[in-house]
């Protein structure tokens, strides 16, 4: 099992950044892919970003050049800057981790408000 804690999330002016932090522990070891998912009011839960243990990333259109995921082996952390934030960015931010035999593990969610 792999446990997962966000961090970072608020209000934000539009234009403005967060950086949205997820420390994983448990069977860390078990992980093969970490992301960001995202789901705002009345809507389905959509991928935002992630990001593989050899490194590649792969980005949703709709915040490619705005977002980067990156990541921490040492402190177990996967990060999530979101620069040029716009108010259709408003969701709560839930992280993923991904195992083949570990399936997936979830996140509590944190709520990202882009307003002014």
């Amino acid at each position: 099992q792999v446990q997962l804690v966000e961090s970072g999330g608020g209000l934000v002016q539009p234009g403005g950044s967060l950086r949205l932090s997820c420390a994983a522990s448990g069977s860390i070891f078990s992980i093969n892919t970490m992301g960001w998912y995202r789901q705002a009011p009345g809507k389905q839960r959509d991928l935002v970003a992630t990001i593989r243990s050899g490194g590649s990333t792969n980005y949703a259109d709709s915040v490619k050049g705005r977002f980067t995921i990156s990541r921490d082996n040492a402190k177990n952390t996967v990060y999530l800057q979101m620069n040029s934030l716009k108010p259709e960015d408003t969701a709560v931010y839930s992280c993923n981790a991904y195992g083949y035999e570990l399936g997936n593990s979830w996140g509590q969610g944190t709520q990202v408000t882009v307003s002014s």
